[in-house]
């Protein structure tokens, strides 16, 4: 656990999803005004996960894959090991951020850091999330609760991506996928962490 001035960063490794949703849940529920704000950094096990307002259509074979019912906006998408999944635990009101800020923050972290690797990656007005040639690199996914955020941001690194061809991936049909170390970049997700949250930091205005 690392600490900044006013954020907490938490390395989880690799942990299942439903009892890290209901602990975000809980952080949110119990916080106040002085609560320190947190950045989780962690895996998790094979899941897809659907939006409030996602569509089962979208599930086209999920076959042996747990789905889980969630709470956070958008649609159907795939978590599993090799992907570095990102929850910011953030008073919106104490760092002076919009919801759209906030989603802002969070793709040109990883837009950012994907320039130091000599990739070039894009957000998409239409649908967040990050994409290098249409392809999509990183996923978001949020939830506000009291004027706070829980859930995030999926940033495939080095997976198994045969999971995503049984969905219609955030709910757009014939959506490709991509990772970091097909597209060049390293495929060592504790180094893409560490080289991530300095990115994060300045875009959630953690550093000047």
């Amino acid at each position: 656990m690392n600490q900044s001035t006013n954020v907490v960063i938490k390395r989880l490794g690799l942990v299942e999803y439903t009892p890290t949703w209901r602990n975000m849940q809980s952080f949110t529920d119990r916080r106040d005004q002085q609560t320190m704000d947190e950045i989780w950094f962690l895996q998790h096990p094979p899941v897809y996960t659907l939006g409030l307002n996602g569509s089962p259509e979208h599930l086209l074979a999920p076959a042996d894959i747990p789905v889980i019912d969630i709470d956070r906006g958008g649609q159907v998408t795939y978590h599993g090991p090799g992907q570095l999944v990102v929850y910011p635990l953030i008073n919106l009101r104490n760092q002076q951020l919009g919801v759209r800020e906030l989603v802002s923050a969070l793709e040109q972290s990883v837009i950012d850091l994907v320039a130091d690797y000599g990739i070039e990656a894009k957000p998409r007005a239409d649908a967040p999330g990050v994409y290098v040639a249409g392809r999509k690199l990183a996923s978001l996914g949020l939830r506000i609760r009291r004027g706070c955020s829980y859930h995030g941001l999926a940033f495939n690194i080095d997976m198994d991506l045969e999971p995503f061809s049984r969905i219609n991936p955030c709910g757009f049909e014939d959506l490709e996928v991509t990772q970091l170390k097909d597209l060049g970049g390293p495929g060592d997700l504790e180094q893409v962490a560490r080289e991530l949250e300095p990115y994060l930091l300045k875009h959630l205005k953690y550093t000047a």
